[in-house]
């Protein structure tokens, strides 16, 4: 982000919801916390994400100094996602949300979507070891669909 929109804002809940708040950046980090995931990873992880949104989405973050993204000259293409220093502040408010989200849930008397499809241990009974776990299951193949997208 340049200095001049971030001088731009009103205030730093502004700046922190610009560079957070696009469609699937909550969930794209969410999905690196710990971890370092090839794009055709996170595209298994995000299965609503169109290729060209996530890759909007992790161009976005990229710029905004929160996903390192390490492209190996191999072929076929390998290009590998991280959290960088800056991005791995985020962990704490992202496990936040998830367990607010969690709490929704069973507010409302649903069992949650992540219990659901992976069946997770713990979940539904609060333990916190939900932040342990990631909501991606993962192939062991892996595509390179890429920025031209």
């Amino acid at each position: 982000m340049d200095q001049e929109k971030l001088l731009s804002y009103d205030c730093p809940v502004e700046a922190a919801v610009d560079v957070i708040g696009g469609k699937y950046k909550v969930i794209i980090i969410w999905n690196l916390i710990g971890k370092t995931l090839r794009y055709c990873e996170l595209r298994r992880a995000i299965p609503k994400a169109t290729p060209k949104m996530l890759s909007q989405q992790l161009k976005e973050l990229e710029s905004d100094g929160i996903i390192n993204r390490i492209l190996y000259p191999v072929v076929p293409p390998k290009t590998e996602y991280s959290l960088t220093e800056l991005g791995k502040t985020l962990a704490p408010i992202i496990s936040e949300l998830c367990n607010w989200g969690e709490a929704y849930y069973q507010a409302l008397d649903v069992i949650s979507p992540c219990a659901k499809q992976h069946n997770y241990e713990g979940l539904q009974e609060g333990t916190g070891d939900e932040l342990e776990k990631s909501p991606a299951t993962l192939g062991e193949e892996c595509c390179e669909e890429e920025w031209n997208v």
